[in-house]
């Protein structure tokens, strides 16, 4: 059964029922940047190993020191100096310290560490005047604080970043356990579209690039899975069918045009003649209303309109989410901000809208909203200019500047303009 014009929510729904992340692999550690855990971490260490300083100075008993100030300091005896790397030979008695470094073990009978700037050595290198004693019972890092043998320090799911990296090299995962990255085939349709090498003819006013075969490229690889690249299928059942074969044993199928009910639009009939199934056809958005999804080969199917913009919207809403969830993200959805309109926006159809837009951050914090210029379909450069999607429901045919309403940021980096007090 084929379900249509579902709202791009229930839509998405409809889209990860079922899904589960691709089984798990081992990779070098030097490779797992942005992996997942497909299993927990569970550290044989415990770390800190042992009570270290947290800064250069000297360790010794707190009460020693009680009262220590400019006026009255606190002379006491210096018995050794340890460096980082290197363990004491003798313990902290009273009236006593040892010089230490950052990072060194802090030797028993010591409670804390004086840095260096409260101190000041003299004449005699024996010994060290403490003249404060902020520090008094501080400045120590405790064994275990950061980590217990036998602990889970990296949970299952956890999408690895660099503090996670150094979390692993710290308790000796040199090959975490990670979910495999989904191999994504990529196809275009349309007898009018050419490779790069292909380019002559462009210029010749006879084909266009296919932009779709490297911008979802580059979205598949971004969004952390393997894009198969099978090329641009021609307007031909038989032909597009020879490439779709290509697809089977990626984890998931990606094509661009043909979705629609022109007379060359074929790729939802192709993909019912190789086994494959419907079921949603059309959005209530715009852009990118007409949207095939299903399964094919066993794995699922997102036929995404051809339009470049069209294309790559429709991959943020969906694809991306598929992937992520294929790839074991547990959050596969773009953040979502609340942004004030800086301008007034008109709207063609009752559709909900997702609009081009650049973020300015006013000084009181707000993200003010601003059209990347015309909205067409056709227009690659307004994605390109982009910081996010607005999104607008269409339940009125226009909206007022000074508006709140919603948007899907695609990155971190905002391209607007940011404003500072002055």
């Amino acid at each position: 059964m084929t379900v249509t014009r579902l709202g791009v929510a229930d839509a998405s729904r409809h889209m990860l029922a079922g899904v589960e992340p691709l089984p798990g692999e081992e990779v070098t550690l030097e490779r797992a940047l942005g992996r997942v855990l497909a299993r927990d971490v569970v550290s044989t260490i415990t770390l800190p190993p042992w009570n270290n300083a947290s800064m250069d100075g000297f360790a010794l008993r707190g009460a020693d020191v009680a009262g220590a100030s400019a006026e009255r300091p606190v002379r006491l005896r210096v018995v050794e100096t340890i460096a980082a790397g290197r363990r004491g030979t003798r313990d902290v008695g009273p009236g006593e310290a040892t010089r230490i470094m950052t990072g060194a073990p802090v030797p028993p009978g010591a409670d804390s560490v004086v840095r260096v700037e409260d101190t000041d050595g003299g004449a005699d290198p024996g010994t060290v005047m403490v003249r404060d004693d902020r520090d008094a019972g501080r400045n120590v890092r405790a064994r275990g604080e950061d980590i217990r043998a036998d602990s889970v320090v990296l949970t299952a799911g956890t999408a690895i970043a660099a503090a996670h990296v150094g979390v692993l090299s710290s308790v000796g995962c040199a090959a975490p356990f990670v979910h495999r990255r989904p191999r994504v085939a990529v196809l275009a349709t349309g007898d009018e579209l050419v490779p790069l090498e292909r380019f002559a003819e462009v210029q010749a006013g006879e084909r266009i690039v296919s932009s779709n075969s490297y911008s979802l490229a580059a979205a598949v690889e971004a969004a952390g899975g393997e894009p198969v690249p099978l090329g641009i299928a021609p307007d031909d059942p038989g032909a597009l069918a020879h490439c779709l074969r290509r697809a089977d044993g990626c984890d998931m199928v990606l094509t661009s045009g043909g979705v629609s009910v022109g007379d060359f639009d074929y790729t939802r009939a192709v993909v019912g003649t190789l086994g494959g199934e419907l079921s949603l056809w059309r959005v209530r958005m715009r852009p990118g209303a007409p949207l095939g999804f299903g399964r094919l080969f066993s794995v699922p199917w997102l036929g995404l309109p051809g339009n470049p913009v069209s294309a790559l919207v429709t991959f943020e809403l969906f694809a991306r989410p598929l992937l992520r969830v294929l790839a074991g993200h547990r959050c596969p959805h773009r953040p979502t901000v609340q942004v004030v309109l800086g301008q007034n926006v008109e709207l063609a159809a009752p559709l909900t809208h997702y609009l081009r837009a650049v973020f300015a951050v006013e000084e009181d914090g707000r993200l003010v909203a601003t059209l990347t210029g015309a909205q067409s379909s056709g227009m690659l450069t307004s994605m390109a200019l982009a910081d996010g999607l607005l999104v607008l429901p269409g339940d009125r045919a226009s909206y007022a500047a000074g508006t709140l309403a919603s948007a899907v940021m695609l990155d971190g980096d905002l391209k607007g303009s940011v404003r500072f007090p002055g």
